[in-house]
């Protein structure tokens, strides 16, 4: 005999959103567990109850849980099950959105670097090898989310399948195979689909059966009625709500005025619709794990920070923007006062720390990772290197005279030396520059970053590194010998060896400070005078840095300190500074004022 499924907790009849057969909205808020130390999950999830929500709507990276083929992990930052517990804990319904692509400004649109590397992938299609990917990591996640459903005792009470594809594709086959896979493995809750409110994406990214939303930062009633004509029996859903927005390095600090978004999100409430605020609370990109969107032959890197000008802070603290949606939502509520506002959470005193120089850069990196030797350069994928850096070198001869020398298919960045001196940064995928020959073999090196994959759009899964090759005038450049340097993998131990592996030089390379603390606490880092690099504390990758904002410092949580010696630890590309500033807020950048772009 078969065991009948529980029926889904949230249904529709009418175009009336319904739990448990009455009449209910949806009041969401997108908080990332992979964008907060799991020291503060609990207290961004109570945050977000007191803003006048009902549920919290998290993505599920696949490349943070599977960064190596075959090697799933769901333990410490990555204990989804653990994560939406403490959701119930706090009263709040979950919504789940799996994938297998999530897009979120995550590098890569979350899906792991490994498969999107293999030859001849085909992403986000009907693909067969793709799709025998998806569905092993189906097999590992989905039954933990089908476990936590409200219809065997769990918070989950609906899951989203794939995410925005109308923005990319019309293989409905795909998409039906995505929501079939999340079927057969167990998901009995709401299944819906949403796109952007235009007729093209609503026609490549919705399923006949399946709940359609929306996702918006404007005119909710042009949307409403655009879904209403083409699904008049469903409920008005507003998926994500983009209160703010998110930034890239080189342009401005993006923001939403706080009166305006709580209209929008009044406007949506006045169409009876529900709705989910992107983002709650944005939180960080740690590590290396911002992504990049493209633009022409330039790779746009998302920052550091996730702030996205979001109501609830990078640190937790309550901005205006939080409480004019606040009045908005608790309007709403008649079955008791709003909850309590918590405190914001304390910060360490500013201070100044010195900094200690240490390993020479181009000598570090030499010491930090065994050379690898190939005649042409070899991509970051041909070295089964995610994120992080390649120091490719190679001795090409240069005749008398300047010689135009041609960088092909770079991806992202390049810093080139000529017998250890900098002479060049590259930032295009086909970049040249002049260089002198004296008729003898020169050391030519160049430090190639990987930015962030990209995550959104048709440049999806792009390889980097030195794509194409190195040419001097029309003659190609053999013999290279390539380092891979992992940065968001090593260990406190790595980071140290590399710090101490040389003598300093006093311009770029590794260089620590000590950050003696009583208490932990949040704080924020400055680097004034530094120019580009990398930030470790206590051995974790807070992020990257750069001068050219708009972020000049980087939220550090309390959790990652411990009394006593901190220990700060940076890799300088370009240029030291001499001092590491502790900052008690952040400095973001200066503002721009956010402006949706769909007709």
């Amino acid at each position: 005999m078969t065991t009948p499924s529980p029926a889904a907790v949230l249904t529709h009849a009418d175009g009336t959103l319904l739990r448990n057969g009455r009449p209910h909205r949806l009041l969401a808020g997108s908080l990332h567990y992979f964008r907060v130390h799991p020291g503060h999950w609990a207290d961004r999830l109570r945050r977000l109850a007191a803003l006048g929500l009902n549920t919290v709507d998290t993505y599920v990276p696949w490349n943070f849980h599977e960064r190596t083929e075959g090697d799933i992990r769901f333990d410490g930052p990555r204990d989804l099950t653990g994560f939406v517990r403490l959701a119930q804990e706090e009263g709040l319904d979950v919504v789940v959105r799996p994938g297998p692509y999530i897009c979120a400004e995550w590098d890569n649109g979350g899906l792991p670097a490994w498969l999107t590397g293999t030859p001849g992938m085909r992403l986000r299609t009907s693909h067969g090898p793709f799709l025998a990917a998806v569905d092993r990591w189906f097999d590992e996640l989905i039954p933990r989310i089908a476990d936590l459903q409200a219809g065997r005792g769990g918070p989950v009470v609906a899951v989203q399948i794939e995410n925005e594809y109308g923005s990319y594709g019309d293989d409905h086959a795909y998409v039906r195979h995505v929501r079939d896979a999340l079927v057969a493995r167990g998901v009995t809750e709401l299944l819906y689909t949403a796109d952007g409110p235009t007729a093209l994406m609503q026609d490549g990214g919705a399923l006949p059966g399946e709940l359609a939303a929306a996702t918006l930062g404007s005119r909710p009633a042009r949307a409403a009625e655009l879904l209403r004509s083409r699904r008049p029996g469903e409920p008005f859903f507003c998926a994500e709500f983009w209160n703010g927005w998110f930034d890239h390095w080189g342009e401005k600090h993006h923001v939403r005025p706080a009166d305006g978004a709580a209209e929008t999100v009044g406007d949506i409430l006045d169409e009876g619709g529900s709705v989910s605020l992107y983002m709650a609370h944005g939180g960080t990109n740690f590590g290396l794990w911002a992504g990049a969107n493209h633009d022409g032959d330039r790779i746009r890197p998302t920052v550091t920070s996730y702030d996205s000008d979001a109501p609830i802070a990078e640190n937790g603290a309550l901005t205006p923007k939080f409480f004019a949606l606040r009045e908005k939502l608790t309007a709403l509520d008649a079955s008791g006062p709003p909850r309590p506002l918590p405190a914001d959470p304390p910060v360490l005193a500013p201070r100044e720390l010195p900094v200690t120089r240490r390993a020479a850069l181009l000598d570090a990196l030499r010491a930090a990772a065994e050379p690898v030797s190939a005649p042409l350069p070899l991509s970051f994928e041909e070295l089964s290197l995610a994120s992080g850096l390649v120091l490719y070198e190679a001795e090409p001869l240069l005749p008398p005279g300047t010689h135009e020398l041609t960088v092909s298919g770079l991806h992202d960045r390049a810093q080139v030396f000529l017998d250890g001196e900098p002479v060049a940064v590259l930032d295009r995928e086909n970049a040249s520059f002049d260089v002198p020959g004296t008729g003898a073999r020169v050391r030519l090196a160049l430090l190639v970053e990987n930015q962030g994959r990209i995550n959104y759009g048709p440049l999806l899964g792009q390889g980097k590194g030195i794509l194409g090759g190195v040419r001097v005038e029309r003659r190609l450049v053999h013999g290279w010998t390539m380092r891979a340097l992992p940065l968001d993998r090593w260990t406190p131990r790595d980071a140290a060896r590399a710090a101490a592996a040389a003598p300093a030089d006093g311009r770029a390379g590794f260089a620590t400070a000590v950050l003696p603390v009583a208490e932990p606490a949040d704080a924020w880092v400055a680097l004034p005078g530094f120019g580009k690099g990398f930030l470790w504390v206590n051995g974790t990758l807070l992020g990257r840095y750069w001068e050219i904002g708009p972020q000049t410092t980087l939220y550090l949580p309390g959790p990652l300190l411990r009394p006593g010696d901190n220990t700060l630890t940076v890799l300088e590309l370009e240029r030291f500074g001499d001092r590491v500033a502790l900052r008690d807020r952040p400095d973001l950048g200066p503002p721009q004022e956010y402006v949706e772009t769909f007709d």
